[in-house]
């Protein structure tokens, strides 16, 4: 994949002398720092996930994260958002910290927190490495992350509490890995086995399967934790940002997604997880709010 984007030295006196294809490329020749960066997202990846995994044994549940990550599990180190929106919906109550620490998130980063920090997504990322044949879902799949936020996380708690078999937490594919599972082995080592539910671990098994076939399922359809980011993707202090006068139709940044978004709105579409692999094309880059601001004022001036 890096060979994509190394060229050879092309000596260019001034780019007025090059047709109007060549010049975006004789401008955006240089590796953008983003590019740089996205080689060394795996690794950031583990890092985050070595974090989350809490090897302090510190236990902080009564802080929330800002990832998709079991608070059951024996390794966790913060609680998971979801959860609490799922229990405090079946309380009756507003979880104003949890709120407030994903619209903190969402509105600063957006869904980078998936592209980087999640460790469920990180888990992902390294099944759909494996080489087997991957499948393009429709982009519509995509809106299944709103049922699932609406339905299984506020709706299905609030109004019948959290015993109901269809209470998020019951069936989430990331609490039978990191929570149900070992709790069956820790019981199975005592003596006398306690199974999970069956429910959560068919779930768990589809999206498992679904893993090597296409890239991220749990994140790109079912995710609810996505959902909320996806949503910030259009408010976001940092973002994505097309240039148009860069393209030169080769189509690049659309080949590097996984996705197949448009390149012109891929930056706030509530599908993108910002991984960050378009940026390998010199018409995408990552951009902020103030910078935008400036460019608009040259532009004004």
């Amino acid at each position: 994949m890096a060979d994509l984007y190394r060229r050879p030295a092309v000596v260019v006196p001034y780019v007025s002398q090059v047709s109007p294809v060549m010049a975006p490329m004789a401008k955006g020749n240089s590796i953008p720092l983003s590019a740089r960066l996205a080689r060394w997202r795996v690794w950031v990846q583990a890092a985050f996930a070595l974090v989350w995994l809490d090897p302090l044994a510190l236990r902080m549940h009564t802080v929330c994260s800002p990832v998709f990550h079991c608070y059951s599990c024996p390794l966790a180190l913060f609680a998971c958002p979801i959860g609490v929106l799922a229990n405090f919906s079946a309380l009756h109550l507003v979880p104003y910290v949890a709120l407030g620490t994903l619209v903190v998130v969402g509105v600063l980063v957006g869904s980078f927190i998936c592209g980087w920090v999640c460790p469920f997504g990180f888990l992902q990322d390294l099944i759909g490495r494996i080489p087997t044949r991957k499948f393009e879902l429709p982009s519509w799949l995509g809106y299944g992350r709103y049922v699932v936020l609406a339905s299984l996380v506020l709706a299905v708690p609030y109004f019948f509490g959290e015993e109901h078999p269809l209470f998020f937490c019951r069936v989430c594919p990331a609490g039978a890995l990191e929570a149900a599972l070992p709790y069956t082995a820790s019981t199975a080592i005592g003596g006398s086995i306690v199974w999970p539910s069956a429910a959560k671990m068919i779930i768990f098994g589809l999206v498992l399967v679904a893993m090597f076939f296409t890239w991220r399922p749990w994140c790109t359809l079912l995710c609810p934790l996505g959902a909320i980011y996806g949503l910030c993707n259009r408010v976001s202090f940092l973002f994505l940002k097309f240039h148009p006068e860069r393209c030169n139709d080769c189509d690049l940044c659309r080949r590097l997604c996984r996705y197949h978004g448009s390149s012109e709105r891929r930056g706030d579409e509530m599908s993108c997880l910002r991984c960050m692999e378009c940026t390998r094309c010199s018409a995408v880059t990552v951009s902020h709010v103030f910078q935008l601001q400036s460019e608009e004022e040259r532009t004004t001036v």
